[in-house]
């Protein structure tokens, strides 16, 4: 054989190697249910957006022992094995990969095989073992064998496209990570810890997941878990949520996170593209501080993708008060429509009062009552619902719900009590309110407090840390806000209803 011919050979598996398995990525979407994908967290990644992952990592030589819990087909070890045959000189690649469904695990192996064509061309040993097993059960077994001081399987790369499902607090999964001192509610945090707990220091970590976890006391233990003596080095965004997996129906905002084990924190590198395949990402290095503020004790991950997000993260996160400063609280509405379903009317009636849902939001102010066949204006007041009531007054309200389609995420009406001739009022649980102590507040407070709220910078300063459409009270306890001075000026200066009246208050501050 003539070295031209022999330099062919060895390039033929790895030139084909990513493509080929996109292909069987794409025929097997083909074969799965559609009905139980989504039930499953079955949603494959795609050449493009497995590229950026493997990409991120910064050492492939030497030994690798490669971890990929989800496997799917293997894009994401694929791609891995591609990287560092064609950029670095590993000795040796491992893979374990754990997979439950039959059709995934057939082709898993498919994909398998092939990884060991390119490695035996390119002189590279190769090992693999799939595991068509929980990995959470496994995972929390390895621990437990390496704490009874055990020899066990050991990592130094993990690659994850981790099943987005919650799972609830009385499930065998959380009892089998409470084993291993993890409290978490979701299964890709789930994979992501553990699979961070099985790696060796040093090692290398990257994923790809909802942004969700990047905000709320849900994910404060997940957080923990990430952040505590780890590197957070690399996070990279789409600018649409549905641009990550394109032909799947994925809902949530997803980011790709690169983190190594046990190295003191430094800078993070933070990348925004279009999509996965985006020719021209924005990249922008970010201070630590900046992206993990040190003075809020939840550690929210605030993503700011360039230099004029920077300037608002610093405007509005450097604002003097919380709301206990200002002395005031935000709840969730207290009335969750079905569970009084027999109490609720769709007009107002001689024994209601009014009941507020989001539907009763119109340009800034709360419109009462409105026309509906959905959604009841009322609820009978009586002993049953009169503590599910507020004193009737001046309230903030905002959505916590809103749709993809809406170009704000934090959208504020203010309620006043010339609404209805009551003495209470009940707000549905799928709106907030602030009030003072369960009072109401004061009018021109509540109308710079709504100003602010309406804002755009405040608007823009929400969505660097919050990854989903879902505006909760922790999130707005966690916002920084003005003066309770500064609020009341806004508000007696607030002439005009309107998007730009709103900008030009927020941004004399």
């Amino acid at each position: 054989m003539t070295n031209n011919a022999a330099t062919v050979l060895q390039c033929s598996t790895l030139e084909t190697l990513v493509d080929t398995i996109d292909e069987i990525r794409s025929l097997t979407n083909e074969q799965l249910d559609e009905s139980t994908r989504g039930q499953k967290g079955q949603f494959m990644t795609p050449a493009a957006a497995a590229r950026i992952l493997s990409n991120m990592f910064r050492d492939l030589n030497g030994e690798l022992h490669v971890l990929d819990a989800g496997a799917g087909v293997g894009s994401l070890t694929t791609s891995l094995v591609n990287r560092a045959l064609r950029d670095f000189q590993p000795t040796s690649i491992t893979a374990n990969a754990w997979e439950l469904e039959n059709v995934l695990v057939e082709n898993l192996n498919r994909s398998l095989d092939l990884c060991h064509e390119a490695c035996d061309e390119n002189q590279v040993l190769w090992s693999s073992e799939v595991n068509q097993i929980d990995f959470i059960q496994n995972a929390v077994d390895i621990l437990n064998a390496r704490k009874a001081g055990k020899k066990t399987t050991i990592f130094n790369k993990a690659i994850l496209n981790p099943p987005y499902l919650k799972i609830s607090a009385a499930s065998k999964e959380r009892k089998n990570l409470r084993n291993v001192g993890i409290e978490t509610g979701n299964l890709y945090s789930c994979f992501v810890s553990l699979a961070l707990m099985l790696l060796e220091d040093g090692g290398e970590l990257v994923a790809i997941t909802p942004r969700s976890f990047c905000n709320g006391a849900y994910f404060n233990d997940f957080r923990r878990v990430l952040l505590d003596g780890n590197n957070l080095n690399k996070l990279h965004i789409f600018e649409s949520r549905t641009k990550a997996f394109k032909g799947d129906k994925v809902l949530q905002e997803n980011v790709i996170f690169h983190i190594v084990k046990g190295e003191i924190q430094g800078q993070v590198e933070i990348t925004s593209s279009t999509c996965a395949d985006d020719p021209e990402p924005i990249v922008r290095i970010a201070e630590f501080a900046e992206v993990v503020n040190p003075n809020n004790p939840d550690r929210f991950i605030h993503i700011v993708t360039n230099d004029e997000q920077a300037s608002i993260a610093t405007r509005i996160g450097g604002m003097p008060c919380s709301l206990v400063d200002l002395g005031i609280e935000v709840s969730t509405g207290k009335v969750v429509d079905f569970r009084t379903k027999k109490n609720l009317r769709h007009n107002p009636e001689e024994e209601t009062v009014p009941l507020i849902y989001p539907m009763h939001f119109n340009n800034y102010l709360i419109e009462y009552p409105v026309k509906s066949k959905k959604k009841p204006n009322a609820i009978v007041l009586n002993e049953e619902t009169m503590k599910l009531m507020v004193p009737n007054g001046t309230y903030v309200l905002t959505k916590r719900l809103t749709s993809k389609e809406e170009a704000r995420r934090i959208v504020a009406g203010l309620y006043t009590a010339d609404l209805a001739d009551v003495e209470v009022v009940g707000f549905e649980n799928k709106t907030n309110y602030f009030h003072a102590n369960g009072q109401p507040l004061d009018m021109d407070f509540a109308k710079g407090l709504w100003v602010y709220l309406n804002s755009n910078i405040v608007d823009q300063y929400f969505r660097q840390f919050n990854g989903h459409t879902q505006v909760n009270a922790t999130d707005l306890r966690t916002l920084r806000y003005p003066t309770r001075e500064q609020l009341i000026t806004m508000g007696q200066q607030a002439q005009k209803f309107n998007q730009e009246q709103f900008d030009t208050l927020v941004e004399s501050l």
